[in-house]
């Protein structure tokens, strides 16, 4: 399956007592199509290095723990002393990155020279483990196995919990329409406030400048796959005007809808083939439903109005202004073709 985005996979692990373990996984990462993020360069003990490595973790769609006996360099912060592991970890829980831990299981042949010597270093290793078996995790006796359960656990969060990724530079926004976009975005920071006054000498501006807004989205596509009841991967990729998406989504956002809610809408709506069922969870893609809605977000259509634990949008009194012009345009069009001649003898009587 082709990917229209490329997901940034941010692999947390030892050096010296994984090593080989390591390799195994950065390829697997590579296989799915993904991009495998190692610090391997930067010295955790550093700070201005620690920074670094946050800021790469936050950047991540994912985030992939590796563990066997050791928990990486020690190192001292004001909150109290921390190994690599665990601090990259805790960055991963406060960004909010997926967290996919891959723990050697108690079983697997282990070489005493790779473990942590004493008591202590191993209950707070102990310890750790027990905080990454909080989220889903898998356990690995060799390489092989290693290999098939990443695949399994990065195979299925990708699927369940598709993120942002990073789009291929083939894949962006024509720049000239980036430019009108934020062009569009300075000019309109006070449309609300305007239009709420009304001012009779100023509507005319504002629908003008909301006529530009809608051209702008009138030349933007974006590409759409849908995911079938029976269907084993995304299907039927169509590419689709934002100004259609736009004119879809204006009576549903009238009222706070979530990202799977309006992926399910879309789904449905825009179904290429009517003859199959769209699934009922994400009928269309996660990531591209919140690269629309961040579009939209940015030419103040809509809002971002959701919380923490859930995503959510609406439309905004700009957004219905446009709207309401949009449709207007419409109507315009339908009168004329009502009064336009028939015959041609008649046009010519009418001029």
């Amino acid at each position: 399956m082709a990917h229209l985005v490329k997901y940034l996979v941010f692999v947390s692990s030892t050096c010296d007592d994984v090593k080989t373990e390591r390799l195994t996984l950065i390829k697997t990462i590579t296989e799915l199509g993904a991009i495998p993020l190692t610090m391997d360069a930067f010295d955790i003990t550093d700070e201005h290095d620690r920074a670094i490595i946050r800021k790469a973790i936050e950047d991540s769609d994912y985030f992939i723990n590796l563990t066997a006996h050791k928990g990486g360099a020690s190192f001292d912060m004001p909150g109290g002393t921390f190994r690599s592991l665990e601090y990259e970890y805790l960055c991963a829980v406060k960004a909010r990155v997926p967290i996919l831990p891959l723990i050697i299981d108690e079983k697997a042949r282990w070489k005493a020279s790779k473990k942590a010597q004493d008591e202590e270093t191993q209950a707070a290793l102990e310890t750790f483990k027990g905080k990454l078996r909080s989220h889903h995790y898998s356990t690995w006796l060799n390489g092989d196995d290693l290999h098939n359960k990443a695949l399994e656990l990065l195979s299925a969060e990708m699927n369940l919990n598709p993120r942002s990724g990073w789009i291929p530079a083939n894949q962006a926004v024509n720049p000239d329409v980036a430019n009108e976009v934020c062009r569009l975005l300075a000019e309109n920071e006070n449309l609300r406030r305007r239009i709420h006054l009304a001012e009779p000498e100023s509507i005319a501006h504002v629908k003008d400048e909301i006529v530009r807004a809608l051209d702008a989205l009138s030349v933007t596509r974006i590409p759409l796959s849908f995911y079938y009841v029976d269907g084993e991967q995304w299907e039927n990729t169509r590419k689709f005007r934002y100004l259609r998406l736009f004119r879809l989504l204006v009576p549903e956002l009238s009222i706070q809808k979530s990202v799977a809610e309006i992926s399910q809408f879309l789904g449905n709506v825009l179904n290429p083939s009517i003859e199959k069922n769209v699934r009922k969870d994400y009928a269309t893609p996660h990531n591209t439903i919140k690269k629309i809605m961040a579009d939209f977000t940015l030419l103040k259509l809509v809002r971002y109005c959701g919380t923490s634990a859930a995503e959510a949008w609406e439309i905004t009194e700009f957004g219905k202004e446009a709207f309401a012009v949009y449709r207007l345009r419409q109507m315009e069009k339908s009168l004329a073709k009502l009064i336009e001649p028939e015959d041609p003898e008649d046009e010519a009587s009418a001029t």
